[in-house]
């Protein structure tokens, strides 16, 4: 197991749960070594992941890919961005703050290079569900081709079309078994749904995995659900199974938070 940003791995162990939903049996357990590969990839290919990301957390999105091995770049300008995406090896796109200007950047120009490119996209659904602006924004970034679809419980939710209370960009209470939704959310987008929590859910619409590590300073950290996306994406950049990378991202990204505050004294 690498050393790094990891850290100490013998303090914190992954805890992650496969299920064929199929069949509705638990596979064997997620291999770490096989997890650890993916991150050993990262470091050593060090992929160029483009954002298009809100102002709020666009620093710390930058500094978690660099320090898990990647390479961010973070341009909004509509007039570069279909030639930043050409020489990446993923997009994120992150909707927190959003305007008609980003918006053009983001469909027009990153992602239809991205599709064009044939490279991940990753779409973190940051405050969906808090206006119709967002909600119909969201519908129109999810006519191109995604790799993954990244939200807590409300916002995937009401990416899904249903009715949650939503007060701002932390989840509300949703109305239905969000396994469920994201599942059914995945077969019709055609993509992996990632929803954060307490409990991570990822699934491709057949398969689900949760995982259940990290540390509940987390939620004290504004800009942690952000970070997730683009380490999400970052893994995405060199793992070609997007569901694996999404879980070995997360299990990387939250054992490093849960060796963190073994050190800490507050977020």
């Amino acid at each position: 197991m690498p050393d790094g940003v990891i850290g100490n791995t013998s303090a914190s162990e992954a805890e992650v749960s496969w299920f064929e939903s199929r069949s509705g049996s638990q596979k064997e357990e997620v291999d770490m070594d096989k997890i650890y590969e993916v991150l050993k990839k990262v470091r050593e290919i060090s992929p160029l992941v483009h954002h298009i990301t809100n102002w709020v957390t666009i620093s710390d999105c930058a500094n978690i890919v660099k320090v898990f091995g990647g390479s961010p770049v973070m341009t909004h300008a509509r007039e570069e961005a279909a030639d930043m995406t050409s020489i990446a090896d993923a997009v994120v796109i992150n909707v927190g703050t959003l305007d008609n200007n980003i918006l053009e950047a983001m469909q027009q120009q990153a992602m239809s290079a991205a599709n064009q490119k044939g490279i991940p996209t990753v779409i973190d659904a940051v405050g969906v569900g808090a206006t119709k602006y967002r909600n119909d924004k969201i519908k129109e970034l999810l006519q191109y081709k995604v790799a993954v679809l990244k939200g807590n419980a409300s916002e995937i939710a009401s990416t899904a079309g249903i009715g949650v209370s939503t007060k701002d960009v932390d989840s509300g209470k949703v109305s239905g078994d969000i396994i469920q939704i994201a599942k059914s959310l995945a077969c019709e987008r055609g993509c992996i749904v990632v929803v954060t929590g307490e409990k991570d859910i990822c699934t491709d619409g057949v398969s689900v995995v949760t995982i259940k590590n990290g540390s509940p300073m987390m939620s004290q950290i504004v800009g942690m659900g952000c970070m997730a996306g683009s380490v999400v994406g970052t893994f995405c950049a060199v793992e070609d199974s997007y569901l694996f990378a999404s879980v070995a991202g997360l299990v990387c990204f939250e054992i490093a938070a849960e060796n963190a505050d073994t050190t800490s004294e507050g977020p």
